[in-house]
């Protein structure tokens, strides 16, 4: 996996962020969730002095935070009994701020009891609930341990703040001011700011219509769409990820209110339309920040996407591809094995060359020592055979146990596959997981000192990290160096929508360094031979427009071939709304001749064989 993103579920631990005044100052406590008895209390019988927009507040953290509030108003617009259990309440006669928002989350902790339409009084104490506060997130007003009276049933609800390009601020966020730490404090400016907007309209009513699917249904049963549809679309219906600066304002996650409502939630792919209206109450949590969730969904408008199959090669082409294959293992599904396999035959066309990554030992996650690889890769390799393609050979260098990261015990690693009937590997002996490889030779005796072979083991770049696999192949008498990357993931960062504006990239310290090196080892190769052959593929964990690709085409000794694609088709994976370049093929100034493909199959698709995109390059050496 590559997102920081790999723990799902429990949507609500068992301990619970908050945020409580302490005198003047703010503190963290963690508060346990309120027992079933909590939140039966006897309720109140007349409406207090605070409204919502009281408790909501003009900025993002309310000024009634850690306090207890008694008899508010409101009609209850939705109920959760997953997950996070509660309901959603909105005053039904709103302030003149546009800033505060009329609706808030209670937080029961157990099945609320309370009915869409209900006209309710509730009192209990203001909390500011952070669903990922180490990584950033921003915070969620509710109230918690609440007291309920039910006033009357079958009231009519509020109207739905329909949420479109006519009012989405196109920038994105505002930058944490000078002598702050977030932007917490700022007075909200909705109609300047998407965060300041959809915070402003935190807990109450919303709605969108017509809108298309920007990321597919996931198992969770969730998906994204775009509110606004001035974001820069892909060419098969997505929204581009272009840079830091500018991200995407329209990108908002669809959930549903009771996964076993009257209807199904959608199996939507990118570039379905949701038709109609989709409404419910905005909320925000850990995997997507502002989330829509609905208690009316759209019909689905299936516009069939197709997965994609590259161009043939010539028989003076290379082909080079890579494919990260999510954790595959021996004990995954014959299905999955299947897919992966029909997408090389296929999609790909078996191609000569095939980097993988995320190759798991023989058993998995299993964390028992096992590093060998074997037969996982045996598996693979039959199962492309029975899907028609080319018997395989295969070449790779087994990890220290537990020293490359990614899912504890599976010892993640590259692996070569080539097809021997068109192109041949020369093994030469000495790289295990701690021998750096090198280069020996100059001109056209320019060779490596391991084939394969892992570069700067030892460096603390790759520190829980996968080292970078060398390979060295002969194509009708060429050489050609191929190097296979996984590169750190973003596991830690802050998300876009981060009360720290602009959010820190803290896993891209660790990229930069990795790419320092390797571009290094292929600065010193093209020394040698200044017409050397290279190709560097694979999962680098960072887009195109990043310091780390940066830092690898660095003097122009490689040169990312992302770049050279039509825009709209520069992605390779799709999160949190966003269609974006995390894998990339680069090759050295003497591979003048690349025509590159990204083979859009999977991440696209509710039914994936792996979250990302298989690419594939034809040269010719």
């Amino acid at each position: 996996m590559t997102t920081p993103s790999a723990s799902r579920r429990p949507r609500r631990a068992l301990l619970r962020t908050t945020l409580v005044p302490a005198g003047l100052a703010a503190s963290l406590v963690l508060v346990p969730l309120p027992t079933a008895s909590a939140a039966t209390a006897a309720g109140p019988t007349e409406p207090g002095s605070l409204r919502i927009h009281d408790v909501q507040g003009g900025t993002r953290i309310s000024p009634q935070a850690g306090k207890t509030v008694t008899g508010v108003p409101g009609i209850v617009t939705g109920v959760r009994a997953y997950g996070s259990k509660g309901f959603w309440i909105q005053d039904p006669n709103p302030d003149a701020d546009p800033a505060t928002s009329e609706g808030v989350f209670v937080f029961t902790g157990s099945a609320p009891t309370v009915k869409v339409g209900d006209s309710v009084l509730v009192s209990g104490k203001v909390t500011e609930y952070y669903p990922n506060f180490n990584g950033g997130s921003q915070s969620l007003t509710e109230i918690s341990s609440p007291a309920v009276t039910v006033l009357s049933s079958g009231n009519p609800l509020p109207a739905p703040v329909v949420v479109d390009t006519r009012n989405i601020p196109g920038t994105y966020a505002p930058r944490t001011p000078a002598g702050a730490t977030t932007i917490e404090g700022l007075a909200l400016n909705p109609e300047k700011y998407t965060l300041d907007f959809y915070e402003s309209l935190e807990g109450m009513l919303v709605e969108v219509q017509d809108v298309r699917v920007i990321q597919a249904t996931d198992k969770y049963n969730e998906l994204w769409v775009a509110a606004d549809k001035q974001d820069q679309k892909s060419r098969r219906g997505g929204v581009l990820y272009e840079s830091y600066a500018e991200p995407n304002v329209g990108r908002l996650m669809v959930q549903q209110q009771a996964p076993a409502a009257q209807q199904p939630f959608p199996v939507a792919n990118v570039g379905d339309v949701l038709t109609g209206t989709t409404s419910g109450p905005l909320d925000y949590n850990q995997f997507g920040g502002y989330t829509l969730v609905a208690g009316t969904l759209g019909a689905l408008q299936d516009n069939h996407l197709q997965r994609e199959v590259t161009a043939p090669a010539t028989d003076r082409e290379l082909t080079v591809a890579t494919y990260n294959v999510e954790n595959l293992a021996p004990g995954n599904p014959d299905g999955k094995f299947a897919e992966l396999a029909q997408a090389v035959v296929t999609n790909l066309r078996s191609p000569d060359v095939v980097a993988l990554e995320e190759i798991q030992d023989n058993n998995g996650a299993k964390n028992d020592g096992t590093v060998d690889a074997s037969q996982t890769v045996a598996k693979f390799i039959a199962a492309i055979k029975a899907a028609g393609g080319p018997a395989y050979e295969w070449r790779s260098i087994d990890p220290e146990n537990g020293k490359d990261g990614g899912e504890p015990g599976g010892n993640i690693r590259q692996v070569f596959l080539f097809n021997p009937q068109r192109v041949s590997f020369t093994d030469i002996p000495g790289g295990n997981a701690t021998t750096a490889v090198d280069v020996a030779g100059t001109g056209a005796a320019t060779a490596l000192t391991a084939s394969p072979g892992r570069i700067s083991p030892a460096d603390e770049a790759w520190v829980n990290s996968r080292k970078p696999l060398v390979g060295q192949f002969s194509f009708r008498g060429k050489k050609v160096f191929v190097i296979a990357n996984h590169f750190n993931s973003k596991g830690g960062d802050q998300g876009i929508d981060s009360r720290f504006q602009e959010p820190t990239r803290s896993s891209e310290v660790q990229r930069i360094k990795q790419a320092t090196v390797e571009q290094a080892f292929v600065a010193k190769l093209l020394a040698a031979d200044k017409e050397a052959k290279v190709v560097s593929l694979g999962d680098f964990n960072d887009y195109q427009f990043s310091p780390a690709l940066a830092t690898l085409t660095k003097d122009g000794v490689l040169r990312d071939l992302v770049n050279e694609l039509p825009e709209k088709e520069q992605y390779s994976y799709v999160y949190q709304g966003n269609s974006q370049v995390l894998d990339h093929i680069l090759v050295s100034p003497e591979v003048g001749y690349a025509k590159y493909d990204v083979v859009h199959i999977n991440s696209e698709f509710a039914q994936q064989a792996s979250d990302h995109d298989p690419q594939v390059v034809r040269i010719k050496p």
